[in-house]
């Protein structure tokens, strides 16, 4: 037995007799004689509401019926259904909406809808388009608020599919259509629940746009959601024009002005960290002593190897004859710095270590770098390079950085 849908004649139907027919899942899944309950179609999603005391928390069309799935089982077989109103009407608004600017869209730049959806803040239209200008999106909203403005009449009608015309896009269905047309607009075949006149879609708001498959994907509002988006965007600007101290048509003066000067400070930042390396190298290699072949070695022991750690070995390892050991713990990685006359060369010996333990690394003479997968490599390049017995202590600062 097939459900009778009652949204498809009254949209704003709120309260039903329900009678059930059919029973599933100890009685939480349950088959009315007939429903006002939208089940999740066409991009729609479904409503929610109460049956018998439960909540119905999920709709699903089954095509022939309609299952209401239930927060708890059902007691009675004859009860009411409550339409959750709220979320009903806002669904109402952002789908005639919808239908709205598809029109508007073919209207002004006969570009048509391929994919739609309604999310729970946002809804979006898939348009074959390139691109999206703001000139365009100032067009397309100026156009749909006055259509709504003129409170065009939304009606319900049904239709022979071999025999219906004027359809924005073409039906692939046989026998009765359920059609949706704003008066000298759109004529669209659609099961889903929609406002009486373009006067209840409230203002309609483009809110951003993207390129998806070659094509733009358009964010809109309606209704009750753009005027809530709305109050919102105007309480964070009045709040961050009130901590610049700055009126709020000044603001993106401001903020560029503010990134300018913060790409500076982090340049700055990062030139006096370079800085403050290679001294930190440079007085290390003084304060360490050279071992029995003249090679002064620095075993560095860091939390990561970073740019401030190159920069101490490399420093390091360009003032004399001299290598440098770094390990880093987050992410676990290896450096090793060699002078030109150490005779050693950085990258081969990095390589050969961690490829009997199947790491990943090399680099050139001077420089190498790569992962640690395991502690051992460490120790078995700390006795490639004779770092053992040490003859400079590990960097106790940047061990304690490590372990923290």
């Amino acid at each position: 037995m097939s459900t009778n849908r009652l949204y498809y004649q009254d949209c704003y139907l709120t309260t039903f007799p329900a009678r059930v027919v059919d029973l599933a899942e100890d009685g939480r899944r349950v088959y009315l004689e007939s429903t006002a309950f939208y089940p999740t179609s066409g991009g729609q999603p479904h409503d929610t509401g109460v049956l018998d005391g439960q909540r119905v928390i999920d709709v699903i069309d089954e095509g022939e019926r309609i299952a209401h799935v239930l927060a708890g089982p059902l007691r009675e077989r004859h009860s009411e259904g409550r339409i959750d109103w709220a979320r009903r009407y806002d669904h109402m608004q952002q789908h005639t909406g919808q239908h709205l600017l598809s029109a508007v869209f073919v209207e002004l730049f006969d570009a048509q809808t391929l994919i739609v959806h309604m999310g729970p803040e946002v809804s979006s239209i898939e348009l074959s388009l390139k691109e999206l200008k703001d000139a365009q999106i100032e067009a397309v909203e100026n156009r749909a608020n006055a259509l709504v403005w003129e409170a065009r009449p939304v009606r319900i009608l049904f239709e022979e599919a071999e025999s219906v015309e004027g359809l924005r896009k073409a039906s692939g269905r046989s026998g009765m259509l359920r059609v949706i047309e704003i008066r000298g607009m759109d004529r669209s075949a659609c099961g889903g629940t929609h406002v009486r006149s373009t006067a209840e879609l409230g203002p309609i708001q483009i809110v951003r746009w993207e390129r998806v498959r070659g094509n733009v994907r358009a964010e809109f509002v309606c209704g009750g959601r753009a005027l809530q988006r709305g109050r919102q965007e105007r309480r964070t600007l009045m709040e961050v024009s009130r901590i610049a101290s700055t009126a709020g048509d000044k603001l993106p003066e401001y903020v560029a002005g503010l990134r300018n000067r913060l790409a500076e400070v982090e340049k700055t930042e990062q030139r006096l960290k370079g800085e403050l390396a290679r001294r930190e190298g440079e007085q290390k290699y003084r304060e360490t002593r050279p071992g029995k072949d003249g090679i002064r070695r620095w075993l560095i022991e860091a939390a990561a190897i970073d740019d401030s750690v190159r920069a101490r070995a490399q420093t390091f390892a360009k003032s004399g004859r001299a290598i440098v050991l770094a390990a880093g713990v987050q992410p676990a990685g290896v450096l090793v710095a060699c002078s030109p006359d150490s005779g050693v060369h950085a990258g081969t010996v990095l390589k050969e270590v961690l490829s009997r333990a199947g790491g990943r690394g090399g680099g050139s003479a001077i420089l190498a770098q790569g992962e640690l997968p395991d502690a051992s490599i460490l120790e078995a390049l700390k006795t490639e390079l004779k770092f053992e017995p040490l003859t400079g202590e590990p960097d106790r600062e940047q061990a304690q950085a490590a372990e923290k």
